[in-house]
């Protein structure tokens, strides 16, 4: 594990609790995540301070967000093999928790927590900048695709079309396992378009982007 990490825990019950989901009790991993957070994202925001030195603001901003995502943390500890590692609760457990990427992203975040707490910035840096480097030069330099809410709206706005409205039409699950679905509407009533996901935003980008999907063939 320490190898796949680049980090040799001294403190090694720090790593066994940012592994420790909520579903399998006290102490877990929540804490953890909320640190881990807040740490990948400077840890990548710096990194493209530096190295995209002419980017403005709006540029730097969505190549984090398209860094620090729940599906691109989810993809780094599956690389990482973190879902094997995972304490889970029965439930969780037999519903396949460990594949899945909410709970894959927060454990990412809390085992980078875990690495600052034992070592300290410089070390979580130097540890945690390796898992990010693919996706940082799979990005076109400079450049960042805005996601397909930002997208939709300037698709709209260039045509002097509204805003589209999102509208939340069902919650259901488990609070562990929750699933939004939303749906996506322009002043055309035919190009709405429902879509869910395990987070509000996420759904909202989804369905915004089978709405841009049917615009850009119309």
């Amino acid at each position: 594990m320490a190898d796949r990490l680049q980090h040799a825990f001294r403190h090694p019950e720090l790593l066994q609790q940012a592994l420790r989901h909520r579903s399998a009790g006290a102490p877990n991993n929540e804490r953890l995540e909320f640190l881990g957070d807040a740490l990948v994202n400077l840890i990548v925001a710096e990194a493209l301070h530096a190295r995209w030195p002419k980017a403005d603001e709006g540029t730097l901003t969505r190549a984090r967000a398209a860094l620090v995502r729940e599906s691109a943390l989810a993809g780094i500890a599956r690389e990482l093999q973190l879902g094997d590692r995972i304490e889970l609760g029965p439930g969780e457990l037999k519903s396949g928790g460990h594949r899945r990427d909410s709970i894959l992203a927060d454990a990412l975040e809390a085992v980078v927590a875990a690495i600052h707490l034992d070592a300290g910035f410089d070390a979580c840096r130097a540890a945690v900048m390796p898992w990010f480097e693919p996706l940082i030069e799979a990005l076109p330099t400079g450049k960042a695709e805005k996601d397909p809410k930002t997208r939709l709206q300037e698709w709209l706005q260039g045509r002097q079309l509204p805003r589209p409205a999102y509208r939340l039409l069902e919650t259901r699950g488990d609070d562990h396992a929750r699933v939004f679905v939303v749906s996506c509407e322009t002043t055309d009533p035919e190009l709405a378009e429902q879509a869910e996901g395990p987070a509000l935003r996420a759904a909202e980008q989804l369905a915004a982007e089978r709405v841009l999907a049917r615009l850009e063939t119309k």
